[in-house]
């Protein structure tokens, strides 16, 4: 694999420089920017425009142990049973301790929460054992995205830049300096130079034919990463959204976890009630067990969805707890009110990213990570409903808190100049980026998705490595590199779901389907180096 994905000199392009880079527009990187302005000049870098994460498309809410009744231990507790014996008890403890001060921060920022007689209302969802997830209506996402855009637009010494699209992170004798991004509104390259590059690039939910993830979602800033030497953990641990819509024509919009926890039912093509007989929770089972249970269902009745019943709501109360969703499915011709959702599994969430410290730092020095591409272990092999926009507001504001001293970015820029003495790096082969791109989705989906065994995980890896064998960064820059990252991180799952001889979490293979804590209460992790892919292990403690 080459270091860089495209031939660039220093010398050719133009450098811009900051004290802190942020590639990323999604909660954590808006949150980031925020914090970390008061330690000096923030440049973040969206793919498309400011709006386009999968912050925005967060229905469901913020879980936060705020209420009397609840506390964090009893949220640790719930993460911990979600992450399914894999998660780091530290980073869940940071998570679940720091969390409730972040969002009454959040809150005094402007985030307008639902209330009723001026208290929030905290609603449950799936393995949460108390009612402690904020929303605002079913567009939680949106609400939040709106106030730290807000709040970082009007926030001297952040400059956004839209339209940049990160092709690599820049390195030099082990330190990150910023990023080489192509500039989709002058179509050229240029370098984003600084001492603290945080990556926020979101998740990788494009690797999959079916997904609840924008376009956008296409591992960027973990692939390049990577490619920088940088160490990735917990690739295997992919969770699938149990209920996504699935009508011919329709995206695979996201019917929210929140509605099974206000009481929504699943039913099979027989118009049964299914949930009760693969766990005690019902439908408020783990996402993985669920998602399994509506996959079977599904064999088990010739069918390719099952249906979500909502009749059972008041009309009135249902249209103005969940606006979105009813909107949504009423373009489509499903009145939610009388009528029953399609629904079936869709690639949702990451559980595994760049490995991180607590405090978001890679070993890269000067590279930092957090959200969805960041991986400390909070999630373990299962992320708990609601955890997410959670992970993203603690660990960001934790890398934002605690920079370590950094360089003047002159020196930065002399430093990129030194690396155009035999840096200039060629680039061979050929790929049709739109065609391996539908290769990459179909191989994942049929082969390394919510089942998976010894012999299809083999004919993936055959698939991928065939389509990876050769490159080519010609045509649209940003569709060839994304194509490029997702064949990348395509390879890696793959890898790692095949090391990993057991069933956990967001991981089942159906020749080993027991959890096996003997051999595998321990993390999968892989870097590149001298261009080839090295596996290392870390047991959990305790």
């Amino acid at each position: 694999m080459s270091r860089y994905l495209v031939d660039w000199s220093p010398t050719d392009i133009e450098i811009v420089t900051s004290d802190i880079l942020i590639i990323g527009s999604g909660i954590a990187g808006l949150f980031a920017a925020f914090i970390g302005r008061a330690h000096g000049k923030v440049t973040i870098l969206t793919k498309k425009k400011i709006e386009d994460s999968n912050t925005d498309l967060a229905q469901g809410g913020i879980a936060a142990a705020i209420d009397e009744d609840d506390s964090p231990f009893l949220h640790l507790e719930d993460t911990l049973k979600a992450g399914d014996g894999l998660c780091n008890v530290d980073a869940v403890e940071v998570l679940v301790t720091e969390g409730p001060e972040r969002v009454e921060e959040l809150i005094r920022l402007g985030a307008r929460f639902d209330q009723v007689g001026g208290e929030i209302v905290l609603t449950r969802e799936a393995a949460h054992g108390r009612a402690r997830i904020l929303h605002a209506s079913d567009a939680t996402g949106e609400e939040i995205r709106r106030t730290l855009v807000e709040q970082c637009l009007r926030t001297e010494g952040i400059a956004i830049h839209e339209d940049c699209f990160v092709v690599d992170l820049v390195t030099i004798g082990g330190r990150c300096l910023g990023a080489l991004v192509w500039d989709c509104r002058r179509n050229r390259l240029t370098g984003f130079a600084a001492p603290v590059t945080i990556v926020a690039t979101g998740g990788a939910g494009q690797l999959y034919r079916n997904t609840t993830n924008p376009a956008v979602a296409t591992g960027d800033g973990i692939a390049a990463a990577f490619r920088a030497g940088a160490q990735l953990m917990d690739m295997e641990f992919v969770q699938f959204h149990p209920t996504a819509l699935n009508l011919p024509g329709a995206p695979h919009f996201l019917i929210s976890e929140a509605v099974r926890g206000e009481g929504g039912i699943l039913r099979n093509q027989q118009g049964d009630r299914f949930m009760p007989g693969y766990h005690p929770m019902a439908e408020l089972a783990p996402r993985d067990i669920v998602s399994r249970a509506i996959w079977k269902e599904m064999g088990r009745t010739g069918s390719d969805m099952v249906y979500l019943d909502l009749t059972q709501f008041d009309p009135g109360r249902l249209v103005k707890r969940f606006p979105k969703i009813t909107a949504t499915c009423a373009a489509y011709g499903v009145d939610v009110t009388r009528d029953l959702i399609p629904v079936s599994p869709a690639a949702h969430y990451m559980m595994g990213g760049i490995r991180t410290d607590l405090w978001g730092r890679t070993n890269i020095e000067g590279l930092y990570a957090c959200g969805e591409a960041a991986c400390n272990g909070v999630h373990g092999a299962n992320r708990l409903a609601s955890n997410s926009l959670l992970d993203g507001l603690v660990f960001g504001g934790r890398i934002a808190d605690n920079f370590q001293e950094v360089l003047v970015p002159q020196s930065l820029v002399l430093s990129w100049r030194e690396l155009q003495t035999g840096f200039r790096l060629k680039h061979t082969g050929s790929m049709s980026a739109a065609g391996k791109l539908v290769a990459v989705q179909e191989t994942m989906w049929d082969l390394v998705g919510i089942l998976r065994n010894s012999e299809g995980l083999k004919s993936a890896g055959a698939k991928l490595g065939r389509l990876s064998s050769t490159y080519d960064i010609s045509g649209p820059l940003p569709e060839a590199v994304e194509a490029a990252n997702l064949l990348t991180l395509g390879n890696l799952t793959t890898l790692a779901a095949s090391i990993r001889t057991e069933s956990r979490g967001g991981h089942f293979r159906t020749d080993y389907p027991e959890r096996d804590d003997r051999d595998w209460r321990q993390q999968i992790i892989l870097t590149l180096s001298g261009g080839k892919t090295h596996v290392f292990y870390k047991p959990l403690a305790g």
